[in-house]
């Protein structure tokens, strides 16, 4: 299938129009037009190979919401017109524990990524979903629920699960008292989810100026970690704190709030962090975890979850031919929490 996207060509080069062929259904994949795609960090660091390995050319793109066009002879799920969506994976072993489990993302063999990771069958490398249609296996497309608003669902399926997923690790619930470090993409999704879990969420802040937007997405708190007196009030005052921050950071500060046996559970810096301090750990019986998005059956969870309790991403919704604008814009953390692609916006003339 002939398609269309955006891609870099190396790390330098901005996103532009891009021709390529999807693969033809195998009896088991589904076939989409893709409406919308969320606009995630990753995509950057990818692009930009901050991280290594990137292989050019690279279509980013994996918070996809599309509609099934077509689907292999052996597909019992869906059907022609379904309002579906694609994350950060699109494949797996299927046949390990961990895939046994519904942890895809720990798959023993190593999932196959959105984007920029070699097909399991042909090992062509994946495009993801800045791009007019997608084909994916069965088992990783997620059903769409009435009620959600496809513009603003895709980040659900990123940002939405990489928070939502250690909440339900660490058991959050009603009672429970949860810190959210970092109020971007990942952390106003955290706020949201666990309020809507019914914890009670606090904040953790530099800018005193971000209260009010804290308050404005659910939270119950505010905490200026600058401020050392309420820093020490607020001591064993939380039983997990997310921490989103997506750069070099310092974690020290945030131990001592932690109740003894909590944890503070990392989903936003993939790198170094500041070099850890370990009495509190070690006198608090305290943790430091991270995790990895979810499964694709805790993936649906969530969507039904959203739908039920009316939790959706704050989105900025942008064209096609406004995401190297985007990208600048988000290297300068100068976004509304989500940019959303409207693929209506693609020009197929333009692609070429």
């Amino acid at each position: 299938m002939k398609t269309i996207g955006y891609a870099a060509k190396d790390k330098t080069a901005p996103l532009a129009p891009f021709s390529f062929e999807r693969r033809a259904l195998r009896p088991n994949d589904v076939a989409m037009e893709i409406l919308y795609c969320g606009v995630c960090h990753s995509d950057l660091h990818t692009v930009r190979n901050d991280w290594g390995g990137t292989v050019y050319p690279v279509v980013p793109g994996h918070e996809i919401v599309g509609r099934v066009t077509a689907v292999g002879s052996a597909v019992k799920t869906y059907k022609v017109g379904d309002n579906v969506a694609v994350g950060c994976m699109v494949d797996s072993c299927q046949d390990c524990d961990q895939c046994h489990a519904g942890e895809e993302q720990f798959c023993r063999e190593g999932l196959t990524a959105t984007y920029n990771s070699p097909d399991r069958i042909s090992h062509e490398n994946t495009y993801g979903g800045y791009s007019k249609h997608l084909v994916v296996r069965e088992e990783f497309v997620l059903r769409v629920p009435d009620g959600l608003d496809l513009s603003r669902t895709g980040p659900i399926l990123c940002a939405g699960i990489t928070t939502y997923s250690p909440l339900r690790t660490w058991n959050v619930g009603p009672g429970s008292r949860v810190g959210v470090a970092g109020m971007g993409g990942l952390g106003h999704m955290a706020i949201k989810l666990a309020v809507g879990l019914g914890a009670h969420v606090t904040v953790l802040s530099r800018s005193p100026g971000k209260k009010k937007d804290a308050i404005d997405l659910g939270a119950d708190a505010f905490l200026v970690t600058s401020d050392a007196e309420a820093m020490k009030v607020a001591a064993d005052g939380f039983d997990l704190i997310i921490d989103t921050i997506p750069v070099k950071h310092d974690i020290n500060p945030y131990m001592p709030l932690l109740d003894i046996d909590a944890t503070i559970c990392l989903v936003g810096q993939i790198g170094p962090l500041e070099e850890l301090i370990t009495p509190p750990v070690i006198f608090g019986r305290r943790r430091v975890a991270g995790s990895l998005i979810g499964g694709i059956r805790e993936t649906q969870e969530l969507l039904d979850f959203c739908a039920r309790k009316n939790i959706m991403p704050e989105c900025e919704v942008i064209r096609m031919d406004q995401i190297n604008e985007a990208f600048e814009r988000m290297e300068k953390s100068d976004v509304h929490y989500r940019f959303v692609i409207d693929m209506a916006s693609l020009d197929v003339e333009s692609a070429g």
